[in-house]
């Protein structure tokens, strides 16, 4: 799409990469987002907005911007306002070459956010009915989801789009999430002398192998990755404790609780080969996959704004997280839908093209003009 100021509909570019930045370059870890919200909702208020405060815990809220019967919110725009911690804290703020904006947060998914509120900044400027939709931009997303959680007790709506990094390409299915911690135990000993004790580590990775060995094996298409591995103590002794933190997606049809079965009986099957192993496993976060039908109405309706735009519909599979999962199991059906690339997300050189950021907004304000 060819960038211009002409825009039909009133989204301004200038305006739209100016909030990005200011965005990018606020630091808002999971549960820091103070400063952010701050700005956010000065920003909301100065361009015409009535955005309310949802309070999660003492020092953060989720943003809200409601029509005037919130009762009457048939569809939701969700973005998080959250990054993961900076690579560099001395190097994380915005900065551009030609179309490309980097930036920790540019794809994941401060850009989802800007293009949202810059959608939602046109729609105030217009005169008449507003349509009945809402827009909210919660916390925590990137730890505990804490921010989608608080919002789907007090609220309900059918429908919603999550800004999360896609490409622009509609994602009407997800997948499930599982995250689970292995703990072995050992004998501590002089750190000289390890045939006297019994190295937890040791173990771990042995159980590691059992376990990487199923899912590389299993025609489920499993993703995982081992995202912390820590002993217990640390000094100079032979450690007797190791915890492992894994993270696993699966398909959207998955049985998460035929998955856990299956890796609880490896763990015990472990115990049994690997001598004095002494694991022990839990499941922390679960949350399931889902699948939207494209015959559903709402979903036509967006293939009909994907045409007038002349965008390719090509629905995809998001293969992450994300406050979907969340919205999913609280009865709201939520399509992702924003612009980046998960692949650059979370990474050093994480960006976006702020020709996809300017889409995403026009893609959103039609939608939205369109219900």
């Amino acid at each position: 799409m060819k960038k211009t100021n002409n825009n039909p509909l009133n989204i301004k570019p200038e305006r739209l990469k100016d909030l990005l930045k200011a965005l990018v370059d606020i630091y808002s870890p999971s549960g820091k987002e103070e400063e952010i919200l701050e700005y956010t909702e000065k920003y909301l208020k100065k361009h015409g907005l009535s955005p309310i405060r949802q309070e999660v815990d003492e020092n953060r809220y989720n943003l809200l911007v409601l029509p005037e019967k919130d009762d009457e919110v048939d569809f939701c725009f969700i973005g998080h306002l959250d990054t993961v911690t900076a690579y560099d804290l001395e190097n994380y703020g915005f900065y551009e070459e030609g179309d490309s904006l980097y930036g920790l947060g540019t794809s994941d998914m401060k850009a989802g956010c800007a293009a949202m509120i810059e959608a939602f900044t046109t729609l105030a400027e217009k005169k008449g009915p507003l349509p009945s939709v809402g827009l909210a931009l919660v916390v925590g997303e990137e730890e505990e989801s804490d921010g989608a959680k608080t919002l789907v007790r007090e609220y309900s709506f059918p429908w919603a789009i999550v800004g999360e990094p896609t490409n622009m390409a509609p994602c009407l299915n997800h997948f499930g999430y599982l995250e689970v911690l292995l703990r072995t135990r050992g004998k501590r000993a002089h750190s000289s002398m390890p045939e006297l004790g019994q190295n937890a580590i040791e173990k771990m990775l042995k159980l590691l192998l059992k376990i990487t060995e199923y899912i590389n094996s299993t025609p489920k298409k499993l993703i995982y990755n081992i995202k912390q591995l820590s002993s217990f103590p640390g000094g100079f002794v032979v450690p007797d404790t190791c915890e492992a933190w894994l993270d696993l997606h699966v398909p959207p049809d998955s049985r998460l609780d035929m998955l856990k079965a299956e890796l609880e009986q490896i763990v015990e099957k472990a115990g049994i080969e690997i001598s004095d192993l002494n694991a022990y496993i839990r499941f922390e976060n679960t949350h399931s996959g889902y699948r939207i039908s494209q015959e559903r109405l709402l979903i036509k309706k967006l293939k009909q704004v994907h045409e007038t735009m002349n965008l390719p519909w090509d629905p995809q599979t998001f293969r992450s997280n994300s406050d979907g999962n969340v919205l999913w199991a609280a009865g709201t059906d939520p399509i992702i839908l924003g612009p980046g690339r998960l692949e650059t997300a979370h990474t050093p050189d994480e960006s976006v093209q702020f020709n996809q950021v300017l889409l995403a907004a026009d893609l959103y304000l039609k939608f939205a003009l369109s219900l």
